[in-house]
């Protein structure tokens, strides 16, 4: 298993990271099972939060007796300083330990939820509160979808680390926009939907997936990545998950073309109409239409919830070169492996914004 130091923390963890969101799913001797057989294989980061049902009850059950072999995230979706307080002594209480390794403020994906957290009697107050206590020993912050979020949130020098939604399909341009500024900046950052909630797996294999394999091996391949979560209930996931992770994180080319093939004929009507992979095989387009950007654009704006289709308007605002420039030549759909009519889409979309 390979390790990276987490941002400042000092924390040496392993590239992938046991995400405990299913363990309510399972009773308690498997999920004691599969959390031990993942620290036995050299997992030693364990997340979770305050939201997945009794998933801190079940690790502090399985791992009490283990303190030492691994490092405990959890997460309090309170905004307030008195709720969050709250949920630091319950996350305590459940996890059976003294303290916690990082507790994280959870899914903080508005600006007005970022400016509650960040007030003077926000959520952030009481995990400073709890990290004087020595209850807590570092302090991050996960977010959903809003890139300007993230951004203000890295630059605000705040948190030690931040989770993001980074997957083969990078549907929030977090590879592009965020990570490089992440990288910069220092912050650990914690890879989460890998697999986007279990969407980009082969419907109904029962061996080894090999879309599974590149998305994890993609994701890892990524240097400002530090580790990758992924949710577990069994020794079986954890096996083949560690089994991937122990390969390494290099990805060649070949595998990263397989795996752009594979979500063509598996997930291609993932993202609804268009269907954008998101994997730049489109680019360079003559005219400098940034076609995967643009594309993601109009996804945000029509398919993301109200209060946040306002950065799909934001993205392509800030394109340089618009859809309208585009002549037609179709050299970029001769390249493209989901076979979208992009001039299409692209016409669609200035339609779309205009």
């Amino acid at each position: 298993m390979d390790y990276a130091p987490l941002g400042r923390t000092g924390m040496q963890v392993s590239r992938l990271g046991f995400g405990a969101i299913k363990l309510p799913e399972v009773d308690q001797k498997t999920a004691t099972a599969a959390l031990n057989y993942a620290l036995d294989l050299g997992v030693n980061f364990v997340d979770t939060a305050r939201g997945y049902g009794d998933s801190e009850v079940k690790i502090g059950r399985a791992l009490q007796h283990r303190r030492d072999d691994f490092f405990v995230a959890t997460k309090t979706p309170k905004r307030d300083m008195a709720g969050a307080m709250e949920d630091v002594e319950t996350s305590l209480k459940n996890l059976q330990v003294d303290y916690i390794d990082l507790y994280q403020l959870h899914d903080v994906s508005t600006p007005d939820e970022f400016r509650a957290v960040m007030a003077a009697d926000g959520a952030l107050a009481a995990l400073r509160k709890a990290q004087g206590q020595g209850k807590i020993k570092h302090i991050g912050i996960t977010v959903h979808r809003a890139l300007n979020v993230m951004h203000e949130a890295i630059a605000s020098g705040e948190f030690e680390t931040v989770m993001l939604l980074i997957n083969a399909l990078d549907e929030e341009a977090t590879i592009d926009q965020v990570l490089p500024q992440a990288k910069e900046s220092g912050i650990g950052v914690i890879a989460m939907k890998v697999l986007s909630g279990g969407k980009l797996v082969t419907p109904g294999l029962a061996t080894e997936d090999p879309i599974v394999r590149g998305c994890l091996k993609y994701v890892l391949s990524l240097d400002a990545v530090h580790t990758a979560l992924i949710g577990m209930r069994s020794v079986d996931e954890v096996r083949t998950n560690v089994s991937i992770a122990q390969e390494g994180s290099t990805m060649t080319p070949e595998e990263k073309n397989e795996l752009i093939h594979r979500l063509r004929d598996q997930q291609g009507d993932l993202k609804r109409n268009y269907a954008c992979l998101s994997c730049g095989y489109c680019k360079p387009c003559p005219e400098g239409i940034n076609i995967p950007t643009i594309l993601r654009a109009r996804y945000i704006h029509e398919q993301y919830p109200p209060e946040l289709k306002g950065m799909g308007k934001k993205i392509y605002l800030e394109q340089k070169v618009k859809p309208d420039a585009c002549v037609g030549c179709g050299s970029c759909m001769k390249r493209c492996p989901a076979g979208i009519d992009i001039p299409k889409e692209l016409c669609t979309t200035a339609e779309v914004f205009a």
